[in-house]
């Protein structure tokens, strides 16, 4: 008995796992260029979408401002190659350290805000940024940077045609960002970022730094949307405001991680891989009806998933595992036999 509950509570586990010890071979099976352009994105807004879930989700800090830091990011790789005509990859490091840098600055006084303020002020923060930069000659203001014709390689990691490097260097960050959260989770941040969800008051009477805690989060969420937008900028070959720092781009962050299932592991991958396929698929096919019928979808799946289970897909999932077979009485029923 006792290992057919442990089996049934493994279950969604083991599922999962196996779906990604498949992910190596995707493109050798998806040979299609359109099809490997939704995984690279289903894997970088999983990324983007968990980098998110640090602090809204294990921490219980809704924030609508994480495309400021996701453009930081895509801003520093992007200089590096059109301004100074280096590398990315010193670019993006420098952008993901700028970005958590002032994350923890901007958040030290917003942090003394709590719920629907906090939130205001993060909707702020992106505008604030969004004009910041349309007028900042030094990033390229309005215009935004192009990048130039430059060696294809790993070096400048910029590929013309072939799409499978992309994948691979997106699971690359993949597992870079869902080790990185699956070892905050085991360990004493990750209990001290639930203590603080669960309730403030509560974790600091037990002893628990709770602002100390929301800086943290707020460090390691920026600087892991940050290598993403660096990701991001390499493969689309330009950066500008509308692209990366606005209300749109943070509100994928926030949707992708609702659907899936907030402050849960594996929900930012489950609601990746609902909400981009619709998004991609429905740009190709359904364009003709003009712009926004992604959006529209994404609307009304997020509702129905929600109405019916507030968890997400997660907590879906989570139901049907749990779910008695037919005939197996309640122990409550049991004991009143």
């Amino acid at each position: 008995m006792k290992l057919k509950k442990m089996k049934q509570k493994d279950l969604i586990w083991l599922t999962l796992i196996a779906g990604f010890a498949l992910l190596p071979v995707i493109p050798g099976v998806f040979t299609s260029s359109f099809t490997q352009h939704v995984f690279i994105l289903i894997l970088l807004f999983a990324c983007m979408s968990q980098s998110w879930n640090i602090l809204g989700g294990y921490c219980g800090q809704v924030s609508f401002g994480h495309s400021v830091f996701f453009g930081i990011g895509a801003y520093g790789a992007g200089m590096a190659v059109v301004t100074y005509g280096i590398s990315p990859w010193p670019g993006a490091l420098i952008g993901a350290v700028v970005a958590a840098a002032a994350a923890m600055i901007i958040s030290w006084p917003v942090f003394r805000l709590s719920g629907h303020y906090f939130a205001i002020a993060t909707f702020a923060m992106v505008e604030i940024c969004n004009r910041l930069f349309m007028v900042w000659y030094w990033v390229g203001g309005a215009l935004g940077l192009d990048y130039p014709f430059v060696d294809e390689g790993v070096k400048n990691f910029i590929w013309f045609e072939d799409k499978i490097p992309y994948y691979y260097g997106a699971l690359a960050l993949f597992v870079f960002v869902f080790g990185s959260v699956r070892w905050m989770e085991r360990n004493r941040l990750g209990y001290y970022l639930k203590a603080v969800r669960e309730g403030q008051e509560t974790a600091e009477s037990l002893g628990v730094n709770s602002t100390l805690v929301k800086l943290l989060a707020m460090g390691a969420s920026a600087f892991m949307a940050a290598l993403c937008g660096a990701f991001f900028v390499q493969y689309n070959y330009r950066v500008d405001p509308p692209m990366v720092m606005s209300l749109d781009m943070s509100m994928k962050f926030v949707l992708i991680t609702i659907l899936g299932g907030t402050g849960t592991f594996f929900g930012p991958l489950l609601g990746a891989a609902v909400l981009i396929p619709i998004q991609e698929y429905s740009r190709a096919y359904l364009g003709s009806l003009g712009s926004g019928v992604d959006l529209v979808i994404f609307g009304l799946l997020i509702v129905l998933v929600v109405v019916k289970q507030p968890r997400g897909i997660m907590g879906i999932l989570s139901n049907l595992v749990k779910r008695k077979k037919p005939g197996q009485a309640a122990p409550e029923a049991k004991r009143r036999k």
